[in-house]
């Protein structure tokens, strides 16, 4: 299977609901027209197999039309993350070496700002949408499962932005993975709330849904009224968000309950143990936490469904995932150790755009290093303790910023905390927390160092801190914490 043929998948019925948008029903027949349309569009105008098309778009079908679109026309889909400045979107389309960039006229006109345009600008606007449905047939190449379909850039934490390069097996051995493990079927209605450019919502919002035969019921932004509004009346039974989406949803006052809402997804970041036991009793759905990342199309592990959930875990590999927590020797550690966490399987992908330095780095021997520092417990649940370029030594001792933030974030007047390393001329570094509190409270840092004092080591406890309204992040929810200090 390409995955440009994922929406026909398992569909039983062209008359089912495929996408639900605004006051928009989209069924799965109409679904594959419009797909067909866009692809035969782009190739009249001069698409070929293995270009680069740049999308930039919110959440809406002209996403999935344009992605699906160009892989059927048998070009490489680059989905552009639209927090970011037009500049940073120019390097990536450059970078990328993208030849077309399908946009709508808001979006568009930033780009035609920038000097040196070398891509042609597709807008999206009625009379395209004409030209799209009048578009005739085309002898299309012939696309390989093994073929790039997609580059996904990392939110650059590190530096630059790197283009991740993902194959037709890639997303679909993910998607057919989760589907094995989920329980879920064409009955279910999937909220696609995260942004489409984003692995994790391109991924679980999208892909697994259309797989399956399911509703996609779309939001293009994060509203949280209307958030509950839509699971309480739309039928929504599944809801992927990341950690910062639940505990706003958390602080609303409204006490409803969403009648055929079965799970909430968690990922993107550690959601903490309190805001997770508290949605679950405020809403009565439960929060399955799992890991993955960009490279590994994206998912990695995954909570047990049906099985055992463990707090503050990512759970256990998905079927066809090997993990493993690895010493910098690279070897096993036991149970209860803390390594970088390495995983592959058919999901890995086949390396980074250009970047053969860094490609050599992370695939070594068919595994994925993942920078992540983690270990697994006597029951082979995974537990992610930080990144391995964030790990603090101070006065020689290793502390990891995770097991900070987590404990700061049990202090009643603590929203959220960010922890890094900072210089220090005798230890070598010291430790920093940046503080958002909660709204209407107060804190200072003699009462959270004395919070701290009873639960953390004393060189674990930070010496600075720097409280704030917020905290700079990437389109997942991540904290970017190369922009603080």
């Amino acid at each position: 299977m390409n995955l440009f043929e994922i929406h026909l998948n398992n569909n039983q019925c062209l008359d089912g609901i495929a996408l639900k948008f605004q006051e928009q029903e989209v069924t799965y027949a109409e679904l594959e027209r419009n797909v067909e349309g866009y692809a035969r569009y782009l190739s009249q105008l001069g698409l070929k197999a293995g270009e680069r098309a740049a999308i930039a778009l919110s959440n809406c079908p002209e996403f999935i039309y344009s992605y699906l679109g160009i892989l059927r026309a048998g070009g490489i889909a680059v989905p552009l993350n639209l927090l970011q400045t037009p500049r940073e979107l120019a390097f990536m389309i450059h970078d990328s070496g993208s030849s077309f960039l399908l946009s709508n006229k808001l979006i568009g006109r930033a780009f035609s700002q920038l000097p040196e345009q070398t891509f042609t600008t597709v807008t999206l606007d009625e009379a395209c949408r004409e030209a799209i449905s009048a578009a005739q047939p085309v002898d299309f190449p012939k696309v390989d499962s093994s073929d790039v379909c997609t580059f996904l850039y990392t939110t650059g934490t590190t530096g630059k932005p790197k283009a991740v390069m993902l194959t037709h097996n890639n997303l679909i051995a993910n998607v057919i993975a989760m589907d094995e493990i989920s329980g879920f079927g064409a009955a279910d209605n999937f909220l696609a709330l995260l942004p489409m450019f984003h692995s994790f919502g391109w991924a679980t919002s999208v892909l697994l849904p259309l797989y399956l035969g399911c509703t996609i019921t779309i939001l293009d932004n994060f509203r949280p009224k209307e958030i509950l509004q839509v699971l309480f009346e739309k039928g929504v039974t599944v809801f992927c968000g990341v950690p910062s989406m639940f505990s706003v949803l958390i602080k609303l006052r409204s006490q409803v309950s969403f009648p055929r809402l079965r799970y909430a997804f968690s990922g993107g970041d550690s959601i903490s143990a309190e805001n997770l036991i508290e949605f679950e009793n405020k809403f009565n759905t439960p929060i399955i936490e799992g890991y993955g990342l960009s490279e590994a199309s994206p998912l990695v592990s995954l909570n047990p469904i049906n099985g055992v959930r463990k707090i503050k875990s990512v759970g256990v590999p998905l079927p066809g995932v090997e993990v493993k927590v690895v010493n910098d020797e690279g070897s096993e550690q036991p149970a209860g150790e803390i390594g970088e966490l390495i995983t592959r399987g058919p999901n890995i992908m086949k390396g980074y755009y250009n970047r053969e330095e860094e490609t050599r780095s992370a695939l070594r021997d068919n595994w994925l290093y993942t920078g992540d520092l983690a270990y697994k417990d006597k029951d082979s649940y995974i537990f992610i303790v930080g990144r391995k370029k964030e790990l603090i030594i101070t006065s020689g001792f290793n502390v990891y910023p995770r097991e900070i933030e987590e404990t700061l974030e049990e202090h009643p007047a603590v929203k959220e905390a960010a922890v890094i390393g900072i210089p220090h001329p005798v230890k070598g570094q010291d430790i920093k927390a940046y503080i958002i509190l909660e709204e209407g409270c107060s804190a200072d840092k003699q009462e959270l160092f004395h919070f701290l004092r009873d639960r953390l080591a004393l060189y674990k406890i930070p010496e600075v801190y720097e409280f704030r309204n917020e905290l700079p992040r990437a389109a997942n929810g991540k904290i970017l914490k190369r922009l603080l200090d």
